[in-house]
């Protein structure tokens, strides 16, 4: 849910699934209170949620959300994930610098989702094919 401090969304495992079925552009931020590169990521992620209000920016407590992080492997935070109209696009741990995260979102409203679905279906059809 969105709240007036901030334009990100607080994600929970009773969230989740709705915030991944959303069309656009979704970012996830995995994060905890404790790390310390995740508190140096807070204000960069912030940033560019309020640059790009058009994206949905959700973020992960994996401290508060700890079997949503299993399900999603997640092993180290900060890690930043990517969806667009559902289908995952990036995922990457660690922090990025604002500069790299403005490129990413670039990168990923210039995907071509239909070619992008043709390599998942190709790589599908190859691994059922082994």
């Amino acid at each position: 849910m969105k709240t007036a401090t901030t334009t990100t969304t607080e994600v929970r495992a009773d969230n989740f699934e709705a915030l991944l079925k959303r069309e656009g552009i979704v970012f996830i931020d995995w994060w905890a209170p404790w790390c310390g590169p995740c508190r140096r990521f807070g204000p960069i992620f912030e940033a560019a949620a309020q640059k790009h209000p058009d994206i949905t920016w959700g973020k992960v407590n994996t401290d508060a959300e700890q079997d949503l992080a299993g399900e999603f492997a997640i092993r180290s935070i900060p890690t930043l994930m990517a969806f667009r109209d559902g289908v995952l696009v990036f995922e990457q741990p660690g922090m990025l610098p604002a500069a790299a995260l403005e490129q990413l979102v670039k990168a990923i409203r210039d995907l071509d989702m239909t070619e992008v679905r043709r390599s998942i279906a190709a790589a599908q059809a190859t691994r059922a094919a082994s």
